[in-house]
């Protein structure tokens, strides 16, 4: 089972070679940079910060047309930086996100994943609760959520089954809002198989098969032949 765990750690977790700096450097970064804050940490900015924010505003508003679709937008570009591994400037356009719409739950998912990515899932939860205290159905931030208690049983090797549980919850919820989106049926999957529950580790691989199957990897699927086999 260890070595399984390991498998499917590998292949959620977040690349640590795509970070560009330490979490320790990123601390000190973000004390002369608000920008590497969540919500700017809600620091006092200065005239120059102040002007900036009015013409992102401005242009955002333009350009998208509301300020929801302006903020979504941002949230978008976030993560695809944040999937090249430029961290910072996934920050910087999470927080202008913020900047646009403060009560967009997804902005919290950013700065969550921005904390996955960085080695702190107690960050991670810290952000994914705001998000969810606005919105409890939203699925990206349960997914998430759920992943992050599942990453931690693993790094624990199963010490504490009692996180196993909370992600399941969390992931049958995000299921129940949602049962079309891969990464929950994937890590749903994961998680029946740690369970030794095969029934439903081959009920979500195939349904996560059936919806394109991207999430799953070869070593995935031989570990699951091997401990359920079907």
């Amino acid at each position: 089972m260890k070595n399984y765990l390991v498998i499917f750690f590998i292949a959620v977790s977040f690349s640590a070679s795509a970070q560009q700096m330490s979490y320790s450097d990123w601390k000190i970064q973000a004390q002369q940079d608000i920008r590497l804050l969540p919500e700017y940490g809600h620091k006092q900015k200065n005239k120059d910060q102040i002007d900036e924010d009015t013409k992102l505003i401005a242009e955002s508003l333009k350009q998208d047309g509301t300020a929801r679709k302006a903020s979504e937008h941002l949230i978008q570009l976030g993560f695809k930086y944040l999937y090249q591994g430029d961290l910072k400037t996934a920050m910087y356009r999470f927080n202008q996100a913020y900047l646009l719409d403060a009560r967009n739950e997804n902005i919290y998912w950013g700065y969550g994943a921005i904390y996955s990515y960085l080695g702190d899932p107690g960050a991670s939860l810290e952000q994914y609760n705001k998000g969810l205290a606005i919105n409890a159905n939203n699925t990206n931030l349960l997914t998430d959520k759920g992943t992050i208690y599942l990453m931690m049983y693993q790094q624990e090797e199963g010490k504490d089954h009692k996180k196993l549980d909370t992600a399941i919850q969390l992931l049958q919820k995000s299921y129940s809002v949602d049962p079309k989106n891969m990464n929950t049926t994937f890590k749903l999957s994961v998680c029946s198989f740690l369970n030794r529950d095969c029934s439903n580790a081959w009920k979500y691989y195939n349904e996560c098969k059936q919806l394109g199957g991207q999430p799953i990897t070869d070593d995935y699927t031989a570990a699951l032949k091997s401990q359920c086999n079907n």
